[in-house]
């Protein structure tokens, strides 16, 4: 949607109010006897009353009415989005998808909210530590109905398709090679232009964050005056026939109905919002004398645990870059690992499985399954010249690494019938070099 504007920053102390109403946020308190316009005024809390200062969220909304006015919820059906975490036996393979189907229109109209699967997770909402990981595929708006994650923060990668997220806090519009948080409690809703395709990264009891920088210094990696925040942008509308608001509780879905658009903040001001940033904006900081750096080097965002420098989840993307390392093997290296390692591709070939693993699919590599560079990868990169050369040009492919042991739900095994069972095959021609007459060349 042309024209919409943005605030800039990552958790600042933001403000905003809808330019049809001047003066809607109170002057020098939160919560007046009476709010301007006859406005209500509801707090939005992200963390508890007594978090220290540094990790406290919370923000104040400004509304025609309050979201504490609609009926009763109750238990609605909700597909193939679950928790339960136990449905099918633990398979510790690799595991490749192909891409994910999306209904066509006229078979199936399908929102946002119908065309959530689960593909993974671990850990437990009801005990607010956990992670889950979801695949949307829709190919219509959602009309009158939003949605609320009561369970955590959602990281929206869109794949295919933009969509437009109308929140509480304001509109925001995303296109592939983009993403957008929306934490724990915010109401959105998402419109859609086609077939749409993409990825979520669902976290319980942490929000995202930036990581620290360490001996990098002040700057670098994603910069948080790239990240954008939606400015207020009411609407006062009436919807007599219901509108309906999903709560994602426990793991379930719950629907409750209510007369009155939620989406009718005039103003808001607080450090807990919703907000998007654009991939292609990260500075990338890579290697540049030898060997391949870990991909942390690559973090976005990251949800911390309890645990110093181990997340329960992250965030991580490979962008185009310059790939300079002499006397080293460039791609990823093989590995196995104590976290577990989902990866997308949002456009392109990823480096080091140029062949199937496409857009719009992705890849399981839990905990301590061996992974890495395919025969092809291998043998061309370990007699390639060594030169500068641009890596990844043109792709984006990204990680959601945790410090869960992630169980693959039925659906993502079985029912979404995209899972590759012929992945395995990509590393079944890789021979051995080992030659034991090598000796080191005299210098």
């Amino acid at each position: 949607m042309a024209g919409l504007k943005y605030l800039t920053g990552f958790g600042n102390e933001f403000s905003s109010e809808d330019s049809r109403c001047p003066g809607a946020l109170p002057e020098g308190q939160n919560n007046p006897q009476v709010c301007p316009y006859g406005l209500y005024a509801e707090q939005l809390s992200g963390s508890a009353f007594t978090c220290p200062r540094s990790a406290n969220k919370r923000s104040w909304l400004y509304r025609i009415l309050p979201s504490v006015r609609h009926k009763p919820f109750t238990a609605m059906h909700h597909g193939n989005l679950t928790d339960n975490w136990d449905e099918v036996e633990p398979d510790p393979n690799q595991l490749r998808w192909l891409p994910f189907i999306i209904p066509k229109a006229s078979d199936k109209k399908m929102d946002f909210v119908m065309g959530l699967h689960t593909v993974c997770g671990a850990g437990d909402a009801k005990a607010r530590n956990g992670i889950a990981i979801h695949i949307y595929t829709c190919n219509t708006s959602m009309i009158d109905r939003c949605f609320q994650n009561s369970d955590g923060d959602m990281l929206i990668v869109p794949q295919q398709g933009e969509i437009l997220v109308t929140t509480e806090f304001g509109k925001m519009m995303l296109e592939p090679n983009e993403i957008c948080v929306i934490q724990q409690g915010m109401r959105f809703s998402v419109d859609v232009y086609g077939e749409t395709r993409g990825y979520i990264l669902e976290v319980y009891g942490a929000h995202f964050e930036l990581p620290d920088l360490g001996p990098i210094g002040a700057n670098g990696l994603a910069n948080p005056r790239d990240f954008l925040v939606p400015v207020a942008s009411y609407e006062d509308r009436t919807v007599s026939n219901g509108y309906a608001i999903i709560n994602k509780y426990q793991g379930k879905l719950f629907s409750a109905q209510q007369e009155f658009s939620p989406f009718n903040v005039v103003a808001w001001h607080g450090n807990y919002t919703p907000y998007k940033y654009n991939l292609e904006n990260f500075m990338v900081i890579n290697c540049v004398a030898f060997d391949h750096a870990d991909p942390s080097i690559f973090t976005v965002l990251t949800a911390k645990s309890t645990r110093p420098g181990v997340a329960i989840a992250d965030f991580v993307i490979f962008p185009p870059r310059w790939g300079v390392a002499d006397h080293t093997f460039r791609p990823p290296y093989y590995h196995r690992n104590c976290m577990s390692e989902f990866m997308g591709l949002i456009k392109g070939h990823y480096e080091a499985k140029e062949e199937g693993f496409q857009p719009g699919g992705g890849s399981l590599h839990s905990m301590m399954t061996p992974h890495g560079p395919d025969t092809e990868c291998f043998e061309k990169n370990r007699s390639a010249i060594l030169k500068p050369e641009r890596v990844a040009e043109g792709t984006m492919a990204f990680m959601f690494e945790s410090s869960f042991s992630m169980a693959v739900t039925r659906w993502g095994l079985d029912t979404c019938q995209r899972l590759d069972k012929s992945y395995y095959k990509c590393w079944e021609t890789l021979k051995s070099h080992f030659n034991p007459n090598w000796r080191p060349s005299s210098k």
